[in-house]
């Protein structure tokens, strides 16, 4: 790479590692703590791109954004942020950044973000749109570090201020409705109406006339497109074909994706081809285990911002809400969190009292369960495939191939040596690899040993 990188984030750790990996590879780099310093550097005419943290000790870097924009408009900015929910996504995508990392983000990745930063030395063109507004809420349980969740969050940011009609897929609870308001609330027609419909709405003939009086040119949502009439669906057809100065935005929700087989979906093909503009898959709770820890968190500091006492999970029941199945999702999680926070004797939630509210729930589980009969590979292609449906018309950040390698490996050794009780001489044997080979790659890896009670 060749050209100046100007740095800023208060934690000076990453500015050191930030400043090392771009120096060995070629760059000038200027790293500082203050906002005030970089917008100085950038007044200057300094950098070829900026990599800039969100949340600093003298201001907020999106709100810089557009200052940089207007002074620099062919400087690349870089968002990084430890504050891993939609809202950021979606305030950076205003703000026009070039491209938004979560924190922790992967090195390698930003790497190869930075040198195409460079080699564009451009801003991305983003459809012009207003910006967020100040009173837009901030406490959308749509939160996650998972590369799913941050992809999801990108894909959102990029169509919410198109015209095409969006399909959301995604189990029961997974925040379909959620994606759908936040569509809508942070878009052009924020001011318009939002208006859910079922098929009860559009059951007579005069239904889609009385719907359409009620939106006034503002986002229709169809919940459950699949178990809507197929002649309530035909007059949705019609609805969104027929002229008209205040067309609605056209938003459906479904719980299986009618494109991976439209005659057995039960939605007729024509509304398919229309609905579909823009394909949104939610993943479930069970394909974003990493995120469990931090929607409990959230929830719990809900439930205390509420008026609750403060609760946290102990370690033993963190590790119970990773290991079961969630087969209501976000939605389970949330009711099982909130019923915790208010009968846990104690601040901290011990795994008996988990055992005991999710033993009354439909199902329990690990979080493979239901998977028996499905062949590993069909499994594995078919999140791979969801991963890549995540990014809608673009492709995942390079390197791809040693990325997932590492999301298979680390679960593999670290399952092994449990059912090894931690003998990493059985675990190499059983892995039928090198016992120095594996000593390396839990390093490498980063898996905390244990000696835990053998599974096998």
């Amino acid at each position: 790479m060749d050209g100046t990188v100007l740095v800023a984030d208060d934690d000076r750790t990453i500015r050191t590692v930030l400043t090392q990996a771009l120096t060995r590879a070629g760059c000038k780099v200027h790293a500082t703590s203050s906002l005030t310093t970089l917008m100085r550097w950038v007044a200057e005419g300094k950098g070829d791109v900026v990599i800039s943290d969100v949340i600093m000790p003298d201001g907020n870097g999106l709100e810089m954004l557009p200052k940089i924009s207007q002074d620099r408009p062919d400087l690349p900015v870089i968002v990084i942020s430890a504050q891993n929910t939609i809202m950021t996504a979606i305030q950076a995508a205003e703000a026009e950044a070039y491209d938004y990392l979560p924190k922790p983000f992967d090195l390698p990745d930003l790497m190869k973000r930075t040198a195409k930063a460079l080699d564009s030395r451009s801003r991305v063109a983003r459809p012009s749109s207003a910006p967020v507004p100040d009173d837009a809420p901030d406490d959308l349980p749509l939160i996650g570090k998972t590369p799913a969740m941050q992809a999801l969050y990108r894909l959102v940011a990029k169509v919410m201020n198109t015209d095409l009609p969006v399909l959301i897929c995604g189990e029961s609870g997974t925040g379909k409705s959620l994606i759908a308001k936040a569509l809508h609330d942070f878009s052009d027609r924020r001011s318009l109406p939002f208006v859910t419909v079922t098929a009860s709405d559009l059951a007579d003939i005069e239904g889609p006339a009385r719907v359409l009086a009620r939106v006034r040119g503002g986002t229709l949502l169809i919940d459950e497109l699949a178990d809507v009439p197929d002649e309530v669906q035909a007059r949705i057809v019609r609805m969104m074909d027929g002229p008209g100065d205040n067309v609605p935005r056209f938003i459906a929700t479904s719980q299986t994706d009618p494109g991976q087989g439209i005659s057995d979906s039960g939605v007729r093909e024509d509304l398919y081809y229309r609905i579909s503009g823009a394909t949104i898959a939610v993943p479930s709770l069970r394909e974003r285990v990493d995120d469990i820890a931090l929607l409990s968190e959230h929830f719990l500091a809900r439930g205390e911002r509420d008026g609750g006492a403060k609760r946290w999970l102990s370690e033993d029941a963190a590790d119970l809400f990773r290991a079961y199945s969630w087969p209501g999702n976000v939605r389970q999680l949330e009711n099982v969190v909130r019923r915790l926070s208010l009968t846990s004797r104690a601040d901290e939630i011990t795994r008996a009292e988990v055992e005991n509210v999710l033993g009354n729930q439909p199902e329990t589980g690990p979080v493979l369960r239901g998977g028996d009969s499905e062949k590993l590979s069909t499994s594995v292609a078919r999140h791979l495939r969801r991963y890549f449906d995540l990014h809608g018309t673009m492709l995942p950040p390079p390197g791809l191939y040693p990325r997932i390698l590492r999301e298979i490996e680390a679960p593999l050794i670290e399952i092994a040596l449990e059912a090894t009780g931690g003998n990493q001489a059985k675990c190499a044997d059983l892995l039928g690899i090198n016992r120095n080979t594996l000593r390396k790659k839990i390093t490498d890896l980063d898996i905390q040993v244990t000696r835990r009670r053998k599974l096998m």
